[in-house]
């Protein structure tokens, strides 16, 4: 499929780099079958039925970028270098993204507040390895920033430390927030279940390769990255339950829909398996879904596999003409941006272009 259908201009004056004054204070675009309305996130408590079953991803974004400084010994010593610290692999190095006046090699030492990094090796996709003495989580938690997205231009601050959180938060592990689910209060949560409705969590630890561009022009041709996944036997269950009462599974955010569809029951269409690992799932134009029923999402980069996924749950179609209309309507968008409610999987093989 070709990249350019998810392409589209978004001047820069439409960027959120700021989150709404209250946090379910954000604008709802309402994406139905023949039309689109705008309304308020606090809507949304509308839009969930008795029996639904409402999935949060309880991922916990972690301070991941640190400022460091190669030893003054070295050449370039005493030269600032920033890390942001994506996760640690089987062997217990850890993957990063490095920006410094010079390109970081293998064999660069690197100094920081209760740490001492040395890089072992460069990888294809841009990242390092990176082998270190000390406590990193606890160096993080002190001494990192919240990784917010490099095009909001300024640098995680205190206010980025709550508002780039999920209220319901717990599994340390993401490089990034799961963005639609920002929006959501304890109190939206409580009344979700005062109406009837169940609540569900998966985890998906975001990587930053989520909000990569896809530069290939074709997107099948695009390496999806790969993500942490846990999907346990209670959600299971409560999908079980769910589609024995009549009801609903809705996805906040993409990140549960990339979670729920990979461990999708090939044998139980509807249902999950049990999964604890990883997925590259890729989700476009064309794909059926068997476990996600309704979605809650926010916009999203041009010509990005998130852009796609949401073409493929509303369609392609239905999907431009709400972003014209939300560019129209000047709605905030990406992260700390407004909120698209998709109350039903519109997509279809024949909107394909």
């Amino acid at each position: 499929m070709r990249t350019e259908i998810f392409d589209y201009e978004l001047p820069a004056e439409f960027i959120a780099t700021r989150p709404p004054t209250q946090r379910d204070g954000g604008r709802l675009c309402i994406v139905e079958k023949d039309q689109v309305r705008h309304g308020r996130v606090v809507d949304l408590e509308a839009e969930i039925q008795p029996n639904d079953l409402v999935v949060l991803n309880r991922t916990k974004v972690r301070k991941a970028r640190l400022i460091c400084e190669r030893p003054r010994t070295q050449v370039g010593g005493g030269a600032r270098v920033e890390l942001l610290f994506l996760k640690q692999n089987s062997e217990g190095l850890w993957v990063a993204l490095g920006k410094a006046n010079r390109p970081l090699r293998r064999g660069d030492e690197l100094l920081s507040p209760g740490l001492e990094i040395r890089v072992a090796d460069k990888i294809e996709d841009g990242t390092v390895l990176l082998r270190t003495s000390g406590d990193v989580e606890a160096a993080l938690e002190r001494y990192g920033t919240m990784p917010i997205p490099p095009y909001m231009q300024r640098s995680g601050d205190h206010e980025d430390e709550g508002r780039y959180q999920t209220v319901f938060s717990e599994e340390l592990g993401s490089a990034a927030a799961p963005t639609a689910s920002l929006h959501l209060t304890n109190e939206m949560l409580e009344n979700f279940q005062r109406r009837g409705a169940t609540l569900g969590r998966v985890i998906l630890h975001v990587g930053i390769g989520t909000f990569r561009p896809v530069t290939t022009e074709d997107l099948d041709a695009h390496q999806m990255h790969s993500e942490a996944i846990e999907v346990g036997p209670d959600l299971q269950a409560q999908i079980a339950n769910t589609r024995a009462r009549g009801g609903k599974v809705v996805a906040i955010g993409t990140t549960v829909v990339r979670a729920l569809e990979s461990a999708r029951d090939e044998d139980r269409p509807g249902h999950v398996r049990t999964l604890s690992g990883s997925t590259d799932l890729l989700i476009q134009p064309g794909y059926r879904f068997s476990v996600v029923d309704r979605l809650l999402t926010n916009f999203h980069q041009p010509r990005s596999t998130l852009l796609a996924l949401v073409s493929a749950f509303a369609g392609l179609k239905r999907t431009r003409n709400a972003y014209e209309k939300a560019l129209e309507e000047r709605y905030r968008f990406l992260s700390y941006g407004d909120a698209m409610w998709i109350p039903e999987p519109f997509g279809h093989d024949a909107d394909i272009v």
